[in-house]
């Protein structure tokens, strides 16, 4: 027979509840409440969003699952069931400290047609979360699709990711375009266009596009005040094209441009270059993780 006893029912609703649990260094995004279907195939984005708002990143083996009770998880979405989960622990991917051998953690999962939740014991799984306060032994899903399926290539994917993400010098989350400007060169056809990003920590990044006589535009990204005009753009499923992709507007801000409406007209025209370079972002799941 199962038996949840009440300390630990008290942990589920800690660990499902937004604003309830605290965070570990790290802050990161609050689950949904809703369930939200897992793609077969999850593309590089899904994996950043994923990554970049969990503060603790855990390869694991589901154990055991306890389906709660209707009253023990109220705001479950209809004809879904909340799991308490308890798994162990193969490796800590991502993590300002230890784990111990053995966490547990809650799920929302929708029914099938015959009324029944998956069945995850012995699954191998890559957990996304974020620890909960006073409790070493419990974590967070960041997501409702937080836990996802182990493979080889999606661990291999996930540790490039994290690797990316605690470089040094990672590229900074952008949060929009400040000024754009365009320059005449001396000759005709001959001129600059300079895009200047907003980003959360302030650090400067740049999207330049350079024009020359009989030639087609070519543009590259700087990080720094100094513009390498033979950097290439950066390559996709790359944590700097995910910040890009994922994250810049379709058009330009009118508040952005300062020059005449010849020179705008040039800004739009490079702009829109860059955002042909780069490809859409490949993101399935709707949800973004700052």
């Amino acid at each position: 027979m199962n038996y949840v006893p009440k300390w630990l029912l008290a942990t589920c609703v800690l660990a499902t509840s937004p604003g309830l649990a605290a965070l570990q260094q790290t802050p990161a995004k609050a689950p949904e409440s809703a369930v939200s279907p897992v793609p077969a195939v999850v593309p590089y984005s899904d994996y950043a969003d994923l990554v970049v708002a969990s503060p603790v990143i855990v390869d694991a083996t589901v154990r055991s699952e306890i389906r709660l009770k209707p009253a023990e998880a109220p705001d479950v979405p209809q004809n879904a069931v909340r799991l308490y989960i308890e798994a162990d622990v193969t490796a800590l991917i991502r993590g300002t400290g230890a784990v111990p051998p053995r966490i547990g953690y809650t799920i929302d999962v929708p029914l099938d047609s015959r009324g029944r939740p998956p069945r995850y014991r012995k699954m191998r799984v890559l957990l996304f979360a974020r620890g909960v306060a006073n409790n070493q032994g419990q974590i967070q899903l960041v997501r409702s699709d937080a836990q996802r399926n182990w493979t080889a290539a999606n661990e291999a994917l996930t540790r490039r990711i994290v690797r990316e993400v605690l470089a040094p010098d990672t590229p900074p989350t952008v949060t929009g375009i400040g000024n754009a400007f365009y320059t005449a060169g001396d000759l005709p056809g001959e001129g600059e266009t300079q895009i200047f990003l907003t980003t959360a920590d302030h650090r400067p990044i740049s999207l330049n596009v350079q024009r020359r006589p009989d030639q087609p535009p070519r543009w590259s990204v700087a990080l720094s005040e100094v513009v390498d005009e033979a950097a290439p753009p950066p390559a996709r499923q790359t944590l700097l094209w995910y910040r890009l992709a994922c994250s810049l507007p379709a058009t330009l801000p009118d508040a952005a441009l300062h020059g005449s409406d010849a020179d705008n007209a040039v800004v739009r025209e490079d702009y829109a270059t860059v955002l042909d370079g780069l490809g859409s972002c490949d993101r399935t799941s709707g949800s973004v993780a700052k």
